[in-house]
């Protein structure tokens, strides 16, 4: 992975987690993200990748985060900015945009 790139991964399925009856589904939060993500900072740094837990992985490392969230009952959607945990369950903005500062992604009003 390029260091000026940034790896967003939401792992989630389509049933929604029975803990959290009334939030959105995984797969709207990830199109959530991207677009609340997309307005703040510069998109080209960042990529997405979407895991659906009842779906088998080819990549070893989604496969063992999936048995993990399996084994110890993990809310989903599961966010993670680079290899670090930043949501389980209903994700959070502003712990999501502290991450991307952490990686120095460029938000768009620097770019002007």
């Amino acid at each position: 992975m390029d260091k000026n790139n940034v790896v967003i991964t939401v792992y989630g399925a389509e049933q929604i987690c029975a803990s959290c009856v009334g939030a959105p589904g995984s797969k709207d939060t990830y199109e959530w993200l991207q677009a609340a993500i997309t307005r703040k900072y510069e998109a080209d740094q960042i990529r997405y990748e979407y895991v659906d837990i009842n779906s088998p992985q080819e990549d070893e490392k989604h496969q063992q985060f999936v048995e993990r969230i399996l084994e110890e009952d993990l809310f989903y959607p599961i966010v993670f900015v680079n290899n670090q945990m930043v949501a389980e369950g209903i994700p959070r903005l502003k712990t999501i945009y502290e991450a991307l500062d952490q990686c120095h992604v460029k938000m768009l009003d620097e770019m002007k």
